[in-house]
């Protein structure tokens, strides 16, 4: 048994007039009912309620003010998920609405919560079908696309394999539509060096919000986690199934990567939203990176932003090379008073503060 989570991006669900694509969903449909009857579990995460929206408001392109995304949302996210609903239930699947925000996986606690939903939910045989709940989130609080809410997805249930269907055939060396010697990539392993390799540029389709960059930035997140990730052309027929069933000739492939992350700080990696910046000197910069110790505040030089004890902080060298990032113990205010100072000075100060700034449990490398 497999656990398979499939992103489908704005132009799979709709054509650039906000209408639906049911050929290309009731295909996914299929391939969904295929693998529910193998036994498999399997996530949708689906774009595609505000071209829903749009289209039944009769509202041409994408709107650039929030509260019009919003209200499109709104009224295309039942719509949209009606139609799923449909499709999966004459397969005899049951399939189930799930809404989440960015403020869901950015505090531990509503992590664990719908982690725990989400679960229970494939226990029983259901499907989820996941959106990010637009009507609610805000430009400072949200996913900006769901790319990145797939790939949080896909670590939060613990998948096999991360699906995103887009309308092209993968990632190429260069933008196929203006270069003829452009090649598709079949598979990417190093993701450092990806920018002289392949052209991920930012563009995407009418109605969408993402692009391939944030589609290999998912891939990039999934694999951290040992999950191997695909971008695949949805509209092309049986390419889906292929992929579920191991197969590497569609699309660009990124096999899973050993790095040793706990769920924990890939959470803290990616989903935490950082509220400001430590700078720290170049002994504690070493310490941090070599030797995996805690950051202590006498090796803080620096405090930018108005953080709170328990935020995300990046952490920096001097010059702003970024080491990692972290949970703070001490507010920014706290943390200008005792910063560069010994724990013996820092009790006097702060009594009841932690020693360290950040605890190494709570820091990961960039």
């Amino acid at each position: 048994m497999a656990r398979h989570v499939i992103k489908l991006g704005s132009g799979i669900v709709a054509r650039d007039d906000g209408t639906l694509r049911a050929d290309a969903l009731a295909a996914v449909a299929d391939e969904v009912a295929v693998r529910r009857r193998a036994g498999d579990d399997v996530v949708i995460v689906s774009s595609g309620a505000i071209a829903r929206g749009l289209e039944t408001m009769g509202i041409a392109g994408r709107p650039s003010a929030i509260e019009d995304l919003q209200a499109a949302s709104a009224v295309g996210q039942g719509r949209l998920f009606r139609c799923y609903d449909e499709l999966l239930a004459a397969r005899e699947v049951t399939a189930a609405q799930v809404l989440l925000t960015f403020f869901d996986l950015s505090h531990r606690s509503h992590y664990l919560n719908a982690r725990q939903t989400l679960r229970r939910l494939l226990d029983w045989g259901v499907v989820p079908v996941i959106n990010e709940n637009d009507t609610t989130a805000t430009d400072e609080i949200s996913f900006g696309d769901n790319d990145f809410l797939a790939a949080q997805v896909a670590i939060l249930v613990e998948a096999d394999r991360l699906v995103l269907l887009t309308g092209v055939d993968g990632v190429y060396t260069a933008d196929p539509r203006t270069d003829p010697a452009a090649a598709i990539v079949r598979e990417i392993t190093d993701f450092e060096t990806l920018e002289t390799q392949a052209a991920i540029g930012s563009s995407t389709s009418v109605l969408g919000s993402g692009g391939m960059r944030s589609k290999v930035v998912a891939a990039e997140m999934s694999t951290a986690a040992g999950i191997p990730a695909a971008i695949v052309n949805g509209l092309r027929p049986g390419a889906l199934g292929r992929v579920l069933e191991g197969a590497t000739d569609d699309g660009t492939h990124f096999p899973a990567r050993a790095l040793g992350y706990s769920s924990f700080k890939l959470w803290l990696r990616y989903a935490k939203p950082v509220h400001g910046t430590v700078t720290v000197d170049a002994g504690a910069a070493r310490a941090l990176r070599e030797g995996g110790t805690s950051l202590l505040p006498v090796g803080v030089v620096g405090v930018g932003g108005g953080f709170s004890a328990g935020d995300a902080v990046d952490v920096t060298e001097a010059g702003g090379v970024l080491l990692g990032k972290g949970i703070v113990t001490l507010s920014a205010a706290e943390l200008r008073r005792v910063m560069g100072l010994q724990s013996a000075q820092v009790r006097e100060i702060l009594p009841r503060a932690a020693e360290e700034a950040v605890h190494r449990d709570y820091f990961v490398l960039a």
